[in-house]
Parts: C-alpha cells; sequence; structure tokens
C-alpha cells in the first residue's frame, strides 16, 4: 500500500498551517506594537517594565530570559526606562555582582493606568475567537511548541 499521497497530503498540510500561524502571529503582534507605542514605549521597554510591574523587583541579568529578548538588549532597555523614570536600579543586599530592576512610583502610577487600557486592547485584538476557542487554541499551539522543541 502506497502512504506516499497521504505524506503528501499531510506535508502540505504543516505548510499552510506553518503559513497561517505566522502570518496570524504578524498581524496580532502588529496590533499590539501599534497599542503599546500609543503609550510611549517601545515593545521591549513595555516587556520589561510589565515584568517588574506584575512579578516585582526582578535581577537585571535575568530578564532577558523572562521577556524573550537578547540581554545585551537589557542595560540599554533598562537606561530608557531609567532615563523615564519608570525603573530604576538597586543593589542586591545579598550579592554585590547582581543589581535589580525596581518600578518606581512613577512607573506603577503609569502601569495603573495604561495596564488595564493593554489588556482591553489584546482582548479585543483576540476578539474572533470565543472563550472555548481561546482555550482550544492555547492547548494546541503548547502542543505544538512543546513538539517542536523535543
Amino acid at each position: 500500500m502506497d502512504n506516499e499521497p497521504i505524506k503528501k497530503q499531510d506535508e502540505d498540510l504543516s505548510l499552510k498551517l506553518f503559513v497561517v500561524l505566522t502570518r496570524a502571529i504578524q498581524s496580532v503582534k502588529k496590533k499590539v506594537e501599534e497599542d503599546i507605542k500609543e503609550m510611549g514605549l517601545n515593545p521591549t521597554e513595555f516587556a520589561v517594565l510589565e515584568l517588574v510591574y506584575n512579578k516585582g523587583d526582578q535581577p537585571i541579568q535575568k530578564i532577558g530570559e523572562k521577556v524573550l529578548i537578547a540581554s545585551s538588549s537589557i542595560t540599554y532597555v533598562v537606561d530608557k526606562l531609567e532615563k523615564k523614570e519608570l525603573l530604576k536600579r538597586r543593589p542586591s543586599p545579598e550579592d554585590r555582582r547582581s543589581t535589580y530592576a525596581v518600578i518606581t512610583d512613577k512607573g506603577t502610577q503609569f502601569m495603573d493606568e495604561v495596564f488595564p487600557k493593554h489588556r482591553e486592547a489584546i482582548n479585543n485584538i483576540c476578539g474572533g475567537l470565543n472563550k472555548d476557542e481561546k482555550q482550544t487554541l492555547i492547548e494546541q499551539l503548547k502542543k505544538l511548541g512543546y513538539h517542536a522543541e523535543s
């Protein structure tokens, strides 16, 4: 029995999935970036600020892996957020080699104002799916990602 036509159909479907997934990501990312730019930040600055806002003080050396940006960019991003008075650096009391990014009062006030609007914008961007479809897609994309990593 020849499985070549079935294999080709599966390969074609995988290629189509890749193209559709890539286009969807680009569309969603573009809309989210537009929302972030309206706040006066770039996406990387927002990601770092959002991390510290939601998770508390963060060792600067560990921020890159948590927000998926190059560690070489972190110092630059923290510098920019410091100039905007949204973050500050604080030496670690336990380890002199380590420095923490700490949100300032101005940063907290800023995020208290913009983060609910950002959540709403993302909800609107994802509004093409209902709650059950979102949950199913989350599970399927996790499954796809874990498989791709292995």
